[in-house]
């Protein structure tokens, strides 16, 4: 079985992503520091809340570095919610500057009547760029987003799968090299974000 690290840097849902994948057989390592890091065959970012909190804790853990060292080494690594965000460049939500991992920034969602923000609840993904993320057998997905960003990635293949938001199409996860990343929350997503979180195991034990 990988060791896999869950980078804890207060501000990420942790105990619902460490249920979810205990259920899948995987025990994952509390990452606290560069230094526990390092044992790690991979890595999960969660996140909920802000963008410039969360890019100042993981600065004042020394994580920052470190994260960009780890994914630049190839360690595969998958963001959630939050996560998936502080991987880009910068967001419009703050003035930090993002882990930068990928190309690109993070944008409000459109403000249209009738469509309250954050967007929250229930929504089917729409399949982009083939990834390990999605099973082709399986066109509508439906998965739980809480989110009023989203990421507009500058590599537009990087996008694996999007959503539909007040008639625009968002991204909702992205996948680029060793990087993964949920806008949604895979760990309250049922049996759909279940199988998700499966077959990015096995796309890392089979490294």
């Amino acid at each position: 079985m990988s060791r896999i690290g869950l980078i804890d840097y207060g501000m990420g849902n942790l105990h619902s992503v460490q249920r979810s994948f205990a259920r899948l057989g995987a025990e994952l390592v509390s990452v606290h520091s560069p230094a526990d890091l390092e044992p790690c065959d991979a890595l999960v970012l969660p996140g909920v809340g802000a963008f410039d909190p969360a890019m100042e804790r993981l600065r004042a853990a020394g994580l920052e570095p470190a994260l960009r060292r780890s994914c630049a080494s190839g360690r595969p690594l998958l963001g959630i919610c939050l996560g998936l965000q502080l991987l880009f460049e910068a967001s419009e939500e703050g003035q930090a500057e993002g882990l930068g991992v990928l190309a690109g920034r993070v944008t409000t969602l459109p403000r249209v009547a009738g469509h309250p923000l954050p967007h929250m609840g229930w929504a089917p993904l729409i399949p982009a760029t083939a990834s390990p993320l999605l099973d082709a057998r399986t066109p509508e997905a439906w998965v739980y987003f809480v989110h009023s960003f989203a990421a507009v990635p500058a590599v537009p293949e990087a996008t694996t799968a999007q959503v539909d938001y007040a008639g625009t199409l968002v991204t909702a996860a992205v996948w680029h090299g060793t990087i993964a990343a949920c806008q949604f929350h895979p760990e309250k997503s049922g049996p759909v974000g279940e199988a998700m979180l499966r077959r990015w195991l096995d796309w890392v034990a089979a490294l």
